[in-house]
Protein backbone atom coordinates (compact mmCIF):
# COMPACT_ATOMS: atom_id res chain seq x y z
CA UNK A 1 0.00 0.00 0.00
CA UNK A 2 1.32 3.41 -0.85
CA UNK A 3 1.35 6.12 1.32
CA UNK A 4 -1.39 8.43 -0.22
CA UNK A 5 -3.92 4.97 -0.04
CA UNK A 6 -3.20 5.26 4.07
CA UNK A 7 -4.50 8.59 4.81
CA UNK A 8 -7.06 8.48 2.11
CA UNK A 9 -8.83 5.54 4.16
CA UNK A 10 -7.80 7.57 7.26
CA UNK A 11 -9.97 10.26 6.18
CA UNK A 12 -12.70 8.35 5.46
CA UNK A 13 -15.55 7.61 7.55
CA UNK A 14 -14.59 4.13 8.42
CA UNK A 15 -11.21 3.84 8.07
CA UNK A 16 -10.91 0.13 9.10
CA UNK A 17 -13.32 -1.15 6.50
CA UNK A 18 -11.62 1.06 3.82
CA UNK A 19 -8.27 -0.96 4.87
CA UNK A 20 -10.31 -4.36 5.04
CA UNK A 21 -9.08 -4.18 8.68
CA UNK A 22 -12.23 -5.08 10.57
CA UNK A 23 -11.09 -7.13 13.49
CA UNK A 24 -6.97 -6.85 13.28
CA UNK A 25 -4.28 -7.97 10.84
CA UNK A 26 -1.03 -5.90 9.42
CA UNK A 27 -1.18 -3.14 6.48
CA UNK A 28 1.98 -2.48 5.13
CA UNK A 29 3.10 1.43 4.23
CA UNK A 30 5.72 2.00 1.49
CA UNK A 31 6.92 5.59 3.22
CA UNK A 32 8.48 7.67 0.35
CA UNK A 33 10.68 11.23 1.33
CA UNK A 34 8.52 14.33 1.92
CA UNK A 35 5.67 15.55 3.20
CA UNK A 36 2.56 13.60 3.30
CA UNK A 37 0.37 16.25 4.55
CA UNK A 38 -0.42 14.13 7.55
CA UNK A 39 -3.22 16.26 9.57
CA UNK A 40 -5.28 16.38 12.79
CA UNK A 41 -7.98 14.28 10.77
CA UNK A 42 -5.63 10.95 10.25
CA UNK A 43 -4.03 11.26 13.16
CA UNK A 44 -7.45 11.31 15.15
CA UNK A 45 -8.27 8.19 13.31
CA UNK A 46 -4.89 6.40 13.79
CA UNK A 47 -5.48 6.31 17.29
CA UNK A 48 -8.63 4.31 16.97
CA UNK A 49 -7.51 1.81 13.76
CA UNK A 50 -7.69 -1.97 14.86
CA UNK A 51 -4.79 -3.06 12.58
CA UNK A 52 -1.19 -3.00 12.65
CA UNK A 53 0.47 -0.32 10.48
CA UNK A 54 4.04 -1.56 9.29
CA UNK A 55 6.07 1.23 7.63
CA UNK A 56 8.63 -0.03 5.08
CA UNK A 57 11.03 2.35 3.45
CA UNK A 58 12.13 6.25 4.62
CA UNK A 59 11.89 6.56 8.66
CA UNK A 60 12.06 10.50 7.75
CA UNK A 61 8.70 10.48 5.61
CA UNK A 62 6.10 12.43 7.50
CA UNK A 63 3.90 9.53 7.72
CA UNK A 64 5.73 7.47 9.57
CA UNK A 65 4.39 8.91 13.07
CA UNK A 66 1.29 7.37 12.02
CA UNK A 67 3.03 3.45 11.58
CA UNK A 68 3.13 1.04 14.91
CA UNK A 69 6.61 -0.94 13.36
CA UNK A 70 9.24 1.04 10.97
CA UNK A 71 11.41 -1.77 8.88
CA UNK A 72 13.52 -1.70 5.88
CA UNK A 73 12.26 -3.45 2.99
CA UNK A 74 15.06 -6.16 3.24
CA UNK A 75 14.86 -6.47 7.18
CA UNK A 76 15.34 -9.63 8.01
CA UNK A 77 12.45 -9.54 10.54
CA UNK A 78 9.65 -8.43 8.60
CA UNK A 79 7.96 -11.86 7.60
CA UNK A 80 8.00 -12.55 11.22
CA UNK A 81 6.35 -9.78 12.25
CA UNK A 82 3.99 -10.65 9.61
CA UNK A 83 3.56 -13.75 10.53
CA UNK A 84 3.13 -12.99 14.08
CA UNK A 85 0.07 -10.93 13.48
CA UNK A 86 -1.53 -13.10 11.01
CA UNK A 87 -0.95 -16.04 13.75
CA UNK A 88 -2.60 -14.00 16.71
CA UNK A 89 -3.80 -10.69 15.17
CA UNK A 90 -6.26 -9.68 18.39
CA UNK A 91 -3.02 -9.41 20.58
CA UNK A 92 -1.07 -7.50 18.16
CA UNK A 93 -3.52 -4.86 17.21
CA UNK A 94 -4.32 -4.37 20.96
CA UNK A 95 -0.08 -3.95 21.83
CA UNK A 96 -0.21 -1.63 19.02
CA UNK A 97 -3.43 0.50 20.32
CA UNK A 98 -2.02 0.43 23.56
CA UNK A 99 1.45 1.92 22.21
CA UNK A 100 0.31 4.62 20.58
CA UNK A 101 -1.20 6.63 23.57
CA UNK A 102 1.99 5.52 25.59
CA UNK A 103 3.88 8.17 26.19
CA UNK A 104 1.09 10.29 26.68
CA UNK A 105 -0.85 8.37 29.47
CA UNK A 106 0.62 9.24 33.19
CA UNK A 107 2.08 5.92 34.72
CA UNK A 108 -1.14 5.39 36.77
CA UNK A 109 -3.39 5.60 33.62
CA UNK A 110 -0.92 3.58 31.58
CA UNK A 111 -1.48 0.70 33.70
CA UNK A 112 -4.98 1.31 33.62
CA UNK A 113 -5.56 1.09 29.90
CA UNK A 114 -2.28 -2.30 30.05
CA UNK A 115 -4.54 -3.58 32.37
CA UNK A 116 -7.61 -3.86 31.06
CA UNK A 117 -6.20 -4.86 27.33
CA UNK A 118 -4.76 -7.60 28.97
CA UNK A 119 -7.81 -8.88 31.03
CA UNK A 120 -9.99 -9.05 27.77
CA UNK A 121 -7.58 -10.42 25.69
CA UNK A 122 -7.35 -12.85 28.49
CA UNK A 123 -11.27 -13.93 27.74
CA UNK A 124 -10.53 -14.05 24.19
CA UNK A 125 -9.76 -17.38 21.72
CA UNK A 126 -6.12 -16.54 21.07
CA UNK A 127 -5.49 -17.14 24.75
CA UNK A 128 -7.78 -19.77 24.66
CA UNK A 129 -5.77 -21.31 22.62
CA UNK A 130 -2.57 -21.30 23.85
CA UNK A 131 -3.82 -22.40 27.60
CA UNK A 132 -5.30 -25.52 25.97
CA UNK A 133 -1.96 -26.16 24.45
CA UNK A 134 0.06 -25.33 27.39
CA UNK A 135 -1.81 -27.23 30.41
CA UNK A 136 -1.07 -25.92 34.11
CA UNK A 137 1.72 -28.08 35.65
CA UNK A 138 1.05 -29.69 39.25
CA UNK A 139 2.80 -27.02 41.08
CA UNK A 140 4.93 -27.61 44.45
CA UNK A 141 5.28 -24.96 46.71
CA UNK A 142 8.33 -23.18 47.38
CA UNK A 143 10.09 -23.42 50.84
CA UNK A 144 10.90 -19.52 52.08
CA UNK A 145 10.28 -16.35 50.62
CA UNK A 146 10.57 -15.31 47.36
CA UNK A 147 12.50 -12.22 48.12
CA UNK A 148 15.26 -11.24 50.36
CA UNK A 149 15.55 -7.87 51.98
CA UNK A 150 18.65 -6.96 53.01
CA UNK A 151 19.39 -3.02 54.60
CA UNK A 152 22.77 -1.92 54.96
CA UNK A 153 22.45 1.99 56.31
CA UNK A 154 20.42 3.65 53.91
CA UNK A 155 20.81 1.02 50.73
CA UNK A 156 18.20 -1.40 50.76
CA UNK A 157 18.65 -4.52 48.57
CA UNK A 158 16.23 -6.51 47.25
CA UNK A 159 16.69 -10.01 45.68
CA UNK A 160 14.25 -12.20 43.88
CA UNK A 161 14.74 -15.90 45.44
CA UNK A 162 13.29 -18.53 42.84
CA UNK A 163 16.68 -19.60 41.28
CA UNK A 164 15.10 -22.95 40.55
CA UNK A 165 12.50 -21.63 38.17
CA UNK A 166 14.93 -18.51 36.78
CA UNK A 167 13.00 -16.31 39.56
CA UNK A 168 9.73 -16.81 37.47
CA UNK A 169 6.91 -14.12 38.90
CA UNK A 170 4.51 -15.59 40.86
CA UNK A 171 1.62 -14.32 42.69
CA UNK A 172 4.42 -14.96 46.01
CA UNK A 173 6.74 -13.23 44.36
CA UNK A 174 4.67 -10.23 43.46
CA UNK A 175 3.49 -9.72 47.42
CA UNK A 176 6.86 -10.31 48.65
CA UNK A 177 8.40 -7.39 46.13
CA UNK A 178 5.48 -5.01 46.91
CA UNK A 179 6.34 -5.78 51.21
CA UNK A 180 10.02 -5.34 50.31
CA UNK A 181 9.67 -1.96 48.10
CA UNK A 182 7.14 -0.57 50.69
CA UNK A 183 10.08 0.08 53.07
CA UNK A 184 11.32 2.21 51.37
CA UNK A 185 8.26 4.02 50.08
CA UNK A 186 7.69 4.24 53.79
CA UNK A 187 11.16 5.51 54.81
CA UNK A 188 12.83 8.70 52.89
CA UNK A 189 16.44 7.81 54.12
CA UNK A 190 16.91 4.87 52.19
CA UNK A 191 18.48 6.78 49.36
CA UNK A 192 19.48 3.77 47.27
CA UNK A 193 17.36 0.44 46.51
CA UNK A 194 18.97 -1.88 44.31
CA UNK A 195 16.60 -4.72 42.79
CA UNK A 196 18.59 -8.24 41.28
CA UNK A 197 17.78 -11.51 41.10
CA UNK A 198 19.71 -15.15 42.52
CA UNK A 199 20.36 -17.69 40.31
CA UNK A 200 21.06 -18.20 36.43
CA UNK A 201 18.34 -15.56 35.43
CA UNK A 202 17.55 -11.95 36.39
CA UNK A 203 13.32 -13.21 36.18
CA UNK A 204 12.25 -15.06 33.39
CA UNK A 205 8.59 -13.87 33.16
CA UNK A 206 5.65 -14.80 34.76
CA UNK A 207 4.71 -18.33 36.12
CA UNK A 208 2.86 -19.87 33.39
CA UNK A 209 1.20 -22.21 35.67
CA UNK A 210 -0.47 -18.93 36.91
CA UNK A 211 -1.44 -17.46 33.63
CA UNK A 212 -5.72 -17.56 33.84
CA UNK A 213 -5.65 -18.69 36.99
CA UNK A 214 -8.60 -15.97 38.44
CA UNK A 215 -11.72 -16.96 38.40
CA UNK A 216 -12.36 -14.50 35.61
CA UNK A 217 -10.86 -11.44 33.77
CA UNK A 218 -12.74 -8.71 35.15
CA UNK A 219 -11.38 -9.75 38.68
CA UNK A 220 -7.85 -10.72 37.35
CA UNK A 221 -7.97 -6.88 36.34
CA UNK A 222 -8.79 -5.65 39.96
CA UNK A 223 -6.19 -7.68 41.64
CA UNK A 224 -3.33 -6.46 38.94
CA UNK A 225 -4.15 -2.56 39.45
CA UNK A 226 -4.58 -2.92 43.31
CA UNK A 227 -1.36 -4.97 43.57
CA UNK A 228 1.43 -3.45 41.45
CA UNK A 229 4.58 -3.62 41.47
CA UNK A 230 4.96 -1.21 38.41
CA UNK A 231 3.53 1.92 39.95
CA UNK A 232 5.76 1.19 43.21
CA UNK A 233 8.94 1.04 40.99
CA UNK A 234 7.91 4.03 39.24
CA UNK A 235 7.57 6.02 42.48
CA UNK A 236 10.98 4.94 43.63
CA UNK A 237 12.38 5.40 39.85
CA UNK A 238 15.14 7.74 41.02
CA UNK A 239 16.68 5.81 44.23
CA UNK A 240 16.18 2.59 42.50
CA UNK A 241 19.04 0.65 40.32
CA UNK A 242 18.21 -2.90 38.92
CA UNK A 243 20.91 -5.35 38.00
CA UNK A 244 19.99 -7.75 34.75
CA UNK A 245 21.42 -10.77 34.01
CA UNK A 246 20.43 -14.16 32.41
CA UNK A 247 16.79 -14.45 30.97
CA UNK A 248 14.73 -11.28 31.19
CA UNK A 249 11.71 -11.70 29.44
CA UNK A 250 7.78 -10.50 30.25
CA UNK A 251 7.78 -8.98 33.43
CA UNK A 252 11.30 -9.86 34.14
CA UNK A 253 12.17 -6.94 31.98
CA UNK A 254 9.08 -5.00 31.90
CA UNK A 255 9.27 -3.85 35.89
CA UNK A 256 13.28 -3.36 36.10
CA UNK A 257 12.99 -0.83 33.27
CA UNK A 258 11.11 1.50 35.68
CA UNK A 259 13.93 2.00 37.50
CA UNK A 260 15.96 5.21 37.06
CA UNK A 261 19.21 2.99 36.33
CA UNK A 262 19.40 -0.21 34.98
CA UNK A 263 22.88 -1.94 34.52
CA UNK A 264 23.28 -5.54 32.55
CA UNK A 265 25.18 -8.13 32.78
CA UNK A 266 26.26 -8.80 29.29
CA UNK A 267 24.74 -12.34 29.40
CA UNK A 268 21.48 -10.50 29.63
CA UNK A 269 18.80 -11.79 27.02
CA UNK A 270 15.61 -9.65 26.94
CA UNK A 271 12.02 -10.59 25.14
CA UNK A 272 8.73 -9.52 25.22
CA UNK A 273 6.75 -13.12 24.90
CA UNK A 274 3.14 -12.53 25.53
CA UNK A 275 1.92 -12.06 21.99
CA UNK A 276 2.41 -15.93 21.14
CA UNK A 277 0.35 -16.38 24.55
CA UNK A 278 -2.36 -14.21 22.83
CA UNK A 279 -1.44 -11.75 25.40
CA UNK A 280 0.18 -8.27 25.81
CA UNK A 281 2.60 -7.15 28.52
CA UNK A 282 0.98 -7.23 31.69
CA UNK A 283 3.55 -6.36 34.13
CA UNK A 284 3.71 -2.63 33.25
CA UNK A 285 5.69 -3.00 29.90
CA UNK A 286 3.81 -1.03 28.06
CA UNK A 287 3.97 1.78 29.80
CA UNK A 288 7.99 1.32 30.83
CA UNK A 289 9.62 0.14 27.62
CA UNK A 290 7.97 2.84 25.24
CA UNK A 291 9.71 5.52 27.92
CA UNK A 292 12.72 4.51 26.95
CA UNK A 293 13.17 3.11 23.86
CA UNK A 294 9.90 4.45 21.70
CA UNK A 295 6.91 2.65 21.14
CA UNK A 296 8.05 1.39 17.51
CA UNK A 297 10.79 -0.52 18.98
CA UNK A 298 8.77 -1.59 21.93
CA UNK A 299 6.14 -3.31 19.13
CA UNK A 300 9.27 -4.45 17.64
CA UNK A 301 10.91 -6.29 20.20
CA UNK A 302 7.40 -7.84 20.87
CA UNK A 303 6.23 -8.56 17.00
CA UNK A 304 9.30 -10.25 15.82
CA UNK A 305 9.78 -12.70 18.80
CA UNK A 306 13.46 -12.35 19.10
CA UNK A 307 15.64 -11.51 22.25
CA UNK A 308 17.54 -8.54 22.34
CA UNK A 309 21.53 -9.12 23.76
CA UNK A 310 22.67 -6.53 26.36
CA UNK A 311 24.84 -5.00 23.73
CA UNK A 312 21.51 -3.92 21.34
CA UNK A 313 19.43 -3.38 24.85
CA UNK A 314 22.67 -0.52 25.47
CA UNK A 315 22.26 1.01 21.57
CA UNK A 316 18.56 1.41 22.20
CA UNK A 317 18.59 2.67 25.45
CA UNK A 318 16.20 0.34 27.28
CA UNK A 319 19.35 -0.61 29.55
CA UNK A 320 21.86 2.40 31.11
CA UNK A 321 25.24 0.19 31.37
CA UNK A 322 27.15 -3.00 30.43
CA UNK A 323 29.21 -4.64 33.43
CA UNK A 324 30.00 -8.08 34.82
CA UNK A 325 28.67 -8.41 38.34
Amino acid sequence: MLASDLLDALRSPFPADALDQPTGGAVVVELGAGSSGVDAVARDAFAPLPCVVVGIGDAASDLAELCDVLLAADHPQLETVLATVATNPLAATALAMLLRGSTDRTVGDGLVAESAAYSTLQGGPEFAAWRATTPVRTRVDDEGSPVRVERSGTRLEVTLTRPQVHNAFDARMRDALLDALSIAVDDAEITEVVLSGDGPSFCSGGDLDEFGSRPDPATAHMVRLARSPARVLARLAPRTTARLHGACMGSGIELPVFAGRVVAHPDTEIGLPEIGMGLVPGAGGTVSLPRRIGRQRTALLALARTNLDAATALEWGLVDEICER
